[in-house]
């Protein structure tokens, strides 16, 4: 595996790639890999001849100053998982060669990114738009691999796809899931052995909503039931769960069309915020 830390390194790299007629597949990450996203470098090494990664915690996307110092930060067990897996390129930027200096550019995003975690985190999605795109434009790949646990992500990135008629398929690879349901994530190393435990009870809450909307189709009577799920739990704390359509995210009270209906969730433990998600037809 080729680790390059400049743009111009990376192009350099890559150009050769293209001269020899080699697609591209890119795996956009904050590092603190897990299996989660080893299965995004898996989809991608299936479907393209080269498979790149890159590793940057873009502080332009965090609007807790807190959030962004306590990041998990493991370049070297990074490295060594990529490896395992047979990622071909590690692009390993710091700010400055991302940012050269205080970001003048700004992407914004109407609709979609007023919803859900943009109204709990205002300004993320703009600063997940602008390092996104820097990074297509740097990699410009074939093929982009998201996980669906940050489903309202990928949605965001299909519209910067679509707007900015980029030339690259967007693929979203199924979330991977610790054995009793909770959805891996880097921010689950903080995590206590007990609160990890007991932090399955997203998942549950997930499937149980889930399964009562197939049932009876009453949006209401599903967000309560969940709603006292965790009303009972004395470490998690419920911020929202919202039953929406993709095509816009709002919340819907309407089921007609099933295949676009997803049920969302953001959870408190301790100091640790946990989103996840499920389509209402998996």
């Amino acid at each position: 595996m080729k680790i390059c830390k400049t743009v111009k390194e990376v192009r350099n790299t890559l150009q050769n790639s293209r001269s020899k007629g080699q697609s591209i597949g890119f795996v956009p990450t904050m590092g603190a890999l897990h299996q989660g996203h080893l299965k995004l470098v898996e989809a991608s090494k299936e479907n393209c001849d080269l498979t790149v990664t890159s590793i940057f915690v873009n502080p332009t996307q965090f609007n807790n100053a807190d959030d962004l110092s306590n990041y998990p930060k493991t370049i070297d067990e990074d490295s060594e998982k990529l490896m395992t897996t047979g990622c071909d390129i590690l692009f390993l930027p710091d700010v400055k060669e991302m940012y050269l200096s205080k970001p003048q550019l700004r992407i914004g995003f109407d609709g979609i990114a007023e919803q859900l975690e943009g109204s709990f985190r205002p300004g993320h999605f703009d600063g997940v738009g602008l390092v996104v795109s820097k990074l297509f434009n740097i990699i410009q790949p074939d093929q982009a691999f998201f996980g669906q646990k940050d489903l309202q992500q990928f949605f965001i990135v299909k519209a910067l796809v679509d707007h900015l008629n980029y030339s690259i398929q967007l693929r979203m690879v199924p979330t991977v899931r610790e054995s009793n349901g909770l959805a891996m994530s880097s921010r689950n190393m903080r995590l206590s052995e007990k609160e990890r435990k007991e932090a399955g009870l997203i998942y549950k809450a997930l499937g149980i909503g889930q399964k009562s909307l197939l049932n009876s189709s009453d949006i209401q009577a599903v967000k309560k039931e969940v709603k006292e799920l965790f009303d009972t739990s004395e470490r998690l704390g419920l911020e929202y769960f919202e039953i929406i359509s993709t095509d816009d995210f709002k919340p819907t009270e309407s089921l007609f069309n099933k295949e676009k209906i997803a049920l969302c969730i953001a959870v408190n433990i301790g100091q640790v915020r946990l989103i996840d998600n499920l389509m209402l037809i998996s």
